[in-house]
């Protein structure tokens, strides 16, 4: 029996040993496989929030993007030198792959038309366009782009998205917004301009034709444009721009019943060749690499900084959080799936993604569903496109440019900064004048220089103790003079090498304005941050004033930043016992080592010890004392 009571005894405390252990394993176990799962598998972060409500909105935006894509696919691909249907095939596989795999919930990827551009400039020199050589060609350069996108986010570069500002974001989108609008204008309007032609160069050839233009095509698209007004303003919770693309279908339809369609000039998107997309292979060849990985380069690099941008701007109006290296992850994978499935490069559509939006998509199923939708025109419905007039395409894509300024945060920038308004002004302005990435890199400079400007500055403020009784603290407000031997200052920002000449000036000018002011106390508690450069700039002044007579103290110095001063042995130079701990008095032990020559006819006495007795220790003398204004440290 007591044998039995003893292994009893040791089993309970087995298991009261187990039992702490396996609350603490198990659920941590079970977070890291959520982790794991989460990132490998990012749909699974967003696929509980599906409903009924959801799906219905989803399949709403899915279907009109779908129609949308339609007659860009096939002049984005004409615009590549790739077959019309290859850039129908670019919004299917990958459109699927970069929603499940991307972070955006409202990012649709595809053919647009800068990657079109940059495609047909760099990989022409090398094949005839159109030709089989040159079709393999763009297959391997759009493999090698989703493998540099995927290494990318899988070595978590995403952070480099993080130096788009949020103005960047602004000014990129309003501009773009605009080239939507202006790329429009000739399918609005029934004039022709030449394709590839500028911002400046779409509206001047615009104004010498505006006696050219079609009053049928210009009917059309002002019906589709007032119906998508109208039913957004009255009828919210019905798809306008399904609205106003069958309303201005219909009357187009009847413009060219009443009209022989060779008068009205109604150009419609057209029969449309239907099938899946063929399974195709990149040129995978040592050869074909090597010609093709810098151009590849160049076009992950842009595709990246659209995608990214894009799906940002929207997320400033949607409140979502972006994970840069996820997107670089979703990029990746389309790009390189979508090279066995004839498609060639694609990035985030301004466009389609813009329109996702403002139809009320929900989720990224919305792209699927696009994709899928895209599959069932070609193969069920493609000659239904022959009905959609091109006009009333144009006046949806003007309701989406519009939809894309942010009138709101433009005014508030305008208001509130001038340096923020010169990035503003410089990437709108560039986006419109010059091309996309050009304009993002040039406001992700002017971002970085204005924010170096900054925080090569960091503000040194004159400081005096708190009077308050018992008090810790050191305030600019207080009023009080000058001490003539004790300087007192607390700098707000980083120690880098960038602020390193600013910071030793401000200090240098110090004893330079009085030369009695041999000793510093800087108060530290504004200094999250000191590299190589500031330590050794700090030891340097120490080593200054000592040489003077001086000495340099710190006050609330933060434990990292004196990690890295010990770390270097720079603190070793200052000297430990220069430095001050939080609640202490700084001034009690500095006030011992002041000249008492200039504290015996001082008359500021600022602090509390100066009242009753000299540095050295020795008494004032009631004559002396006389006039005094008694403070508290």
């Amino acid at each position: 029996m007591t044998e039995a009571r003893a292994v009893s005894g040791r089993t309970q405390a087995c298991r009261a040993t187990v039992l702490p252990y396996n609350s603490i394993f198990f659920p941590t176990l079970r977070a890291a496989i959520h982790t794991w799962l989460f990132s490998v598998f990012p749909f699974l972060r967003w696929w509980p929030l599906v409903t009924r409500d959801t799906l219905r909105a989803d399949l709403t935006a899915g279907l009109t993007a779908a129609i949308v894509v339609l007659p860009q696919g096939v002049a984005f691909a004409t615009l590549a030198g790739m077959p019309p249907e290859y850039g129908l095939y670019a919004a299917m596989v990958p459109a699927v792959v970069a929603a499940l795999f991307g972070s955006s919930w409202h990012l649709i990827s595809g053919p647009t038309n800068a990657i079109s551009l940059v495609v047909f400039a760099t990989m022409s020199p090398l094949a005839e366009p159109g030709s089989p050589e040159y079709i393999k060609l763009v297959l391997t350069l759009t493999f090698l782009t989703g493998a540099i996108q995927l290494v990318m986010g899988v070595a978590r570069m995403g952070t480099l998205v993080n130096f788009i500002s949020h103005t960047v974001v602004i000014g990129f989108t309003a501009g773009a917004a605009l080239l939507i609008i202006a790329s429009q204008i000739k399918n609005f309007f029934g004039v022709s301009i030449a394709r590839g032609s500028s911002f400046v160069e779409t509206f001047t050839q615009f104004a010498a034709q505006i006696d050219d233009i079609n009053p049928y095509v210009l009917a059309v698209s002002v019906v589709t444009l007032a119906s998508g007004i109208l039913s957004r303003r009255f009828y919210p919770k019905v798809p306008y721009m399904i609205v106003a693309m069958v309303i201005g279908s219909l009357f187009a339809l009847g413009l060219n019943g009443w009209f022989d369609p060779a008068v009205t000039g109604i150009a419609t998107v057209g029969a449309l060749p239907g099938g899946l997309p063929p399974l195709s292979a990149p040129d995978l060849r040592l050869e074909t690499i090597r010609t093709t990985a810098p151009i590849a380069f160049a076009v992950a690099m842009l595709a990246l900084t659209e995608a990214v941008s894009i799906a940002r701007s929207i997320a400033v109006k949607s409140e979502q959080r972006i994970d840069g290296n996820q997107e670089f992850i979703g990029q990746g994978l389309s790009n390189i799936v979508g090279s066995f499935f004839s498609a060639y490069a694609s990035s985030g559509s301004f466009n389609r993604s813009g329109l996702n939006y403002e139809a009320g998509a929900k989720t990224p199923l919305s792209a699927v569903f696009s994709a899928f939708f895209l599959v069932f025109i070609l193969l069920a419905v493609a000659p239904l496109a022959a009905y959609l007039p091109i006009p009333s395409m144009a006046a949806i894509l003007f309701l989406v440019g519009w939809g894309l300024i942010d009138f709101h945060h433009i005014r508030g920038i305008l208001r509130t900064s001038r340096s923020e308004t010169a990035v503003l002004a410089v990437t709108f302005f560039g986006t419109l004048l010059l091309d996309l990435e050009f304009a993002i890199y040039a406001g992700i400079i002017i971002s970085l220089l204005l924010y170096l400007n900054r925080t090569s500055k960091p503000l040194v403020l004159d400081v005096k103790p708190d009077p308050a009784e018992g008090s810790y603290h050191f305030s600019a407000e207080t009023g009080l003079p000058d001490c003539p031997q004790l300087k007192m200052v607390r700098i707000n920002g980083s120690l880098f090498f960038g602020a390193v000449n600013h910071v030793q000036q401000a200090l240098q000018e110090i004893d330079e304005r009085n030369p009695q002011q041999k000793h510093v106390l800087i108060v530290a508690s504004g200094i999250n941050f000191v590299d190589v450069a500031g330590a050794e700039m700090l030891a340097q002044e120490a080593r200054r004033l000592r040489r003077k007579g001086g000495g340099l103290y710190f006050y609330r110095m933060k434990n990292a930043v004196r990690a890295l001063m010990e770390k270097g042995g720079y603190l070793h130079e200052i000297g430990e016992e220069n430095v001050f701990p939080v609640k202490s008095h700084p001034v009690s032990h500095i006030y011992r080592r002041l000249n008492p020559e200039i504290c015996r006819h001082c008359r500021v006495r600022i602090f509390r010890e100066c009242q009753d007795r000299l540095p050295n220790g020795e008494p004032r003398s009631a004559a002396n004392a006389a006039g005094a204004s008694p403070m508290n440290t």
